[in-house]
Parts: structure tokens; C-alpha cells; sequence
């Protein structure tokens, strides 16, 4: 198939179809918390910058450790972190067809998912590999940091012809994004994290490193202004001392004309 084919195919809502579904059985959350400290963290540094930030266009949904429902009746895959361009976050969030992504409501499956690995049992690269490409999300990323299923630590994966191809880079050109593993404190936890950059592989920061960021620049600027009023108080130091030796000049050739005019001589004559 085409792949521009593949980037132009659309789902109609129940409603647009005039299909009514009962959501009431569907199980969208089980309270059950699995995740470790670490894939937490790392799913809030995932989300938190897309929405910090002004980079990506409006309207977008990114959220953590959501289920994703690609047909009904059939189970939600539940990635670590997923991004969904060019829709908009529902106004009524407690209704059940809202409190998953369900993709006839959406309209489309996310560009992006990206998995964690913690283990062995997730089978990231293979049922999960297999499920989202089904599914027609672009881009999956697989993030491995303790090297349980691949060698690298990061790999992405991109849809082409309804199969992954691994790209030989961080890449994610479609949705005008990039990967990278920063080494660096988050949440007061020191680690090697998988963040985002614009396509110049300039980070996209968190609203505390934004924070941080603006107070250095005020910090450099009240310096830089403090550093041009020094520079002008010593010039108008500089100033003054001229002017008070131009001064005392003024002063000892007065008074040697004084001088010279008591012994009978014109000064101008010297």
C-alpha cells in the first residue's frame, strides 16, 4: 500500500455512522498501580514538556499509561506514553467513552507510543510491535535502558506499508520530533532519560527548566546591567579627574601668572 495512503486514512465516529455502543462493560482503568519508580518518572518527562512548551501546534493529546482500544471488544494496549496530533481533548472527561483513547471516538489512531522496558514479560518487540502496527500508529519507540530485549538503548520504529522498518536514527519526522537520552537530574533523581528535541535536537524543556531558564536570563541581564553602571561610574570617575586636573592646571598657571605679573612680567611674554 501506499504509504501516502496509509497517512490519509480516517475512522468515522459511532456517531457519524450512527452506531450507538455500550460502554458500561468495557474495563477502561483497574486501579492497580505496576508501574516502577523509574518508568513514572519517565513518563511524566515524556508528557509534561509537550505541554510546557509551545513546539507542537494545538490541538494534541500526549498522556501516560492510558489504554488504547483499537475495535470494540477487543482488550486496551496500554503503552508507557502516546502522542495524538490534531485532536482535541474531550470536555466531558468522566464520560466512559472518554477515560481511554478509543480510536473510532478520536478519529485516529496516536502518531506515537512509546514503551519502557522493565523487564522481560512485556513483549515489546514482538506482540506489542505487532499490535501497534495494526493499529497504524507512525511512529513506536522502544525504550530499553538496562539492555533486556535489545542491545541499544533506544530504538524507533517507523510505519511503512502496515510494517515497522527500525530507522537508523532518533528521527520521528512525521510528527516534526526527535529523541535523545539525556543524561541529567529530574525530580531530584539522577539518571540517563529519554526526552524530546525539536528537529535542531534542542531539548524541549519542562516548565521547571523553563522556570530555571528565564531566571538565569533575568540573573544575566541584572548583571550585564549592573556590570554597564559600573563602566559608567568609572567613566564619569574618569571624568571628574580630568576635569580636577584640568582644574589644578587652571589653577598653578593662575597662579604663576600672579607671580609673574608681581615681578613686572607679562605672563604672555614667558
Amino acid at each position: 500500500m501506499d504509504e501516502s495512503l496509509i497517512a490519509s486514512v480516517t475512522y468515522k465516529t459511532p456517531e457519524e455512522m450512527g452506531i450507538e455502543i455500550d460502554y458500561s462493560p468495557i474495563i477502561t482503568e483497574d486501579d492497580e498501580p505496576v508501574d516502577n519508580l523509574f518508568s513514572a518518572k519517565q513518563q511524566r518527562l515524556l508528557v509534561e514538556p509537550l505541554y510546557s512548551t509551545d513546539y507542537l501546534p494545538r490541538p494534541f493529546l500526549a498522556d501516560a499509561n492510558v489504554g488504547i482500544f483499537a475495535k470494540v471488544g477487543v482488550n486496551a494496549i496500554v503503552p508507557d506514553m502516546f502522542l495524538s496530533l490534531d485532536v482535541e481533548s474531550p470536555a466531558e472527561w468522566w464520560a466512559k467513552k472518554h477515560r481511554s483513547y478509543f480510536i473510532w471516538e478520536y478519529g485516529k489512531p496516536p502518531d506515537v507510543v512509546v514503551e519502557v522496558v522493565s523487564n522481560k514479560e512485556g513483549r515489546e518487540l514482538s506482540r506489542k510491535l505487532q499490535d501497534y502496527a495494526r493499529m497504524g500508529v507512525s511512529y513506536y519507540v522502544v525504550f530499553d535502558p538496562q539492555h533486556l530485549l535489545q542491545t541499544a538503548d533506544l530504538q524507533v520504529y517507523e510505519l511503512h506499508a502496515g510494517q515497522y522498518m527500525a530507522r537508523p536514527d532518533e528521527l520521528l519526522p512525521r510528527v516534526n520530533l526527535t529523541l535523545t537520552i539525556w543524561e541529567g537530574q529530574f525530580e531530584e533523581a539522577q539518571g540517563a532519560w529519554l526526552r524530546w528535541c525539536d528537529m535542531e535536537d534542542n531539548l524541549l524543556l519542562t516548565g521547571i527548566e523553563q522556570s530555571a531558564q528565564e531566571r538565569q536570563r533575568a540573573d544575566q541581564e541584572q548583571q550585564r546591567a549592573e556590570q554597564e553602571q559600573q563602566r559608567a561610574d568609572q567613566q564619569q570617575q574618569r571624568a571628574e579627574q580630568e576635569r580636577q586636573r584640568a582644574e589644578q592646571e587652571r589653577q598653578r598657571a593662575e597662579h604663576l601668572a600672579e607671580k609673574l605679573r608681581a615681578l613686572g612680567v607679562d605672563p604672555e611674554d614667558v
